[in-house]
């Protein structure tokens, strides 16, 4: 029998299963067991074997068009090709000397990052990754305000770290039993769950009251910093309120804090209109911290702020493939490719196109609860119908499942597991969203 989408035998793709099973036994046997856990997309694990643009293929040979991206993290496509000739240029000159020398790759990349940050952002700190961005940014605040509180959202998600676990507000992210006490979680501006029969000015007014108590109450008065993600990534994509970040600002700093803006997952262009997320709500952190789609899949994390809060870090302290020059040779190509192709733009239009399409499913299926979200960055949140907006974890595993069997990868998130994530690159166009929109709409249907 021939497969009408991938033009394969039933004998090839039984091989294409047992090549897949293997993989998996081979991994079992090296890995953490919880890797492979996290690995099951939808029902069944994914073996990739090439990717292109915005397209993934399985050794089985199927393709997939990719709305994830690698967790928001290939923004400029799958093996973008003028990327691509950037990373190899850099590695046949020098792939590595450590921040101990210095290379005009990693000050041109700190330049563009100057360039474009709002406010007077300019001092940067390379690291690995956004959870240790992460930590670069508490640990600065800190020896800047010489306090020790930090305020954190709930539902927040900050990475793996110590420091990081602990400035999360999820219990299945947190783990390991050692977590940073000076941490304080507030509650989050999560219009969709608010309380019933509340407007969202007064929801607003309740997550800004909760914020000064909890100051009030858990801290002497005065705080270190501030932490959120404009718009939630693994939370389940809740942007905060077009209000609260302003006056959340405004409190976190008659307290003596500072405000720290993790732009890990809405930076470069995600939402659409801006560079940066947080230039929707207006408000100029006094950090942001990136990751993920600065370097188009590249491991890097970058911690940026202002020249007189950069040299409160007077210890010893480095990163030692904090400004590779690889990945900062990556990361620059990927900035310019964003801005030469306004992507920016790309992403307010197809996202606008997108979100059409995702409101006309709700309005076919009562179990969509909830449809959110900024840019390419879209979320469905599925629910119980009639259960008083009960999560719908099962409905929305066998969703990601039927969608997969369609020809889609979408994420899952939420601290209940009951959100689809939809993050396709910033290359997407009007027919791949289309075909997308379509294959969601069949994916509904069959699990409705």
């Amino acid at each position: 029998m021939i497969s009408e989408r991938t033009g394969r035998t039933a004998d090839a793709k039984d091989v294409a299963n047992d090549a897949t099973r293997e993989l998996v036994e081979r991994q079992r046997a090296v890995f953490y067991p919880i890797v492979g856990k996290l690995q099951l997309y939808g029902d069944e694990p994914l073996a990739v074997e090439h990717a292109a643009g915005m397209y993934l293929y399985d050794i089985a040979g199927n393709e997939y068009l990719d709305f994830f991206g690698g967790i928001l993290t290939v923004s400029v496509g799958h093996c973008n090709q003028e990327v691509t000739e950037a990373t190899i240029a850099q590695l046949r000159t020098v792939q590595h000397t450590s921040t101990l020398f210095i290379n005009e790759v990693t000050i041109r990349f700190a330049e563009k990052l100057a360039q474009l940050a709002p406010g007077r952002l300019s001092a940067s700190f390379f690291t690995s990754s956004g959870s240790e961005a992460n930590e670069t940014a508490i640990m600065t605040a800190r020896m800047y305000t010489g306090r020790t509180d930090i305020i954190a959202l709930r539902h927040g998600y900050s990475g793996r770290t110590q420091t990081a676990m602990s400035l999360t507000g999820q219990a299945p992210w947190r783990s390991g039993g050692v977590y940073d006490g000076y941490v304080k979680h507030v509650r989050n501006p999560y219009l969709y769950r608010r309380p019933r029969g509340m407007s969202e000015e007064s929801f607003v007014d309740l997550c800004i009251d909760d914020l000064e108590e909890v100051i009030a109450t858990t801290t002497e008065g005065r705080v270190a910093a501030f932490l959120a993600e404009p718009v939630q990534g693994v939370g389940g994509f809740i942007p905060a309120p077009v209000d609260y970040l302003r006056r959340a600002a405004e409190v976190v700093r008659a307290a003596g804090g500072l405000v720290i803006i993790d732009e890990v997952q809405t930076g470069w262009g995600r939402t659409g209109k801006h560079m940066f997320a947080i230039e929707h709500w207006g408000v100029t952190p006094d950090i942001m911290v990136f990751a993920k789609g600065v370097a188009n899949g590249y491991p890097l994390g970058v911690t940026l702020t202002t020249p007189e809060i950069a040299a409160a870090v007077d210890h010893n302290s480095l990163a030692t493939f904090g400004g590779n020059p690889v990945a900062m040779a990556t990361a620059l190509a990927t900035v310019e490719y964003i801005e030469k192709h306004d992507l920016v733009a790309n992403a307010d239009e197809q996202g606008a196109r997108l979100r059409a399409r995702l409101e006309a499913s709700k309005r076919r299926y009562d179990f969509v609860g909830d449809v959110r979200g900024m840019g390419l960055m879209q979320a469905l949140e599925l629910v119980v119908p009639g259960e008083a907006k009960k999560p719908d974890a099962a409905r929305a595993s066998a969703f990601v499942a039927a969608a997969r069997r369609g020809g889609l990868l979408l994420g899952k998130g939420g601290m209940r597991g009951n959100v689809i994530r939809i993050a396709p690159p910033l290359i997407v166009d009007a027919g791949e969203i289309d075909r997308a929109a379509d294959i969601i709409d069949a994916a509904l249907a069959e699990v409705a």
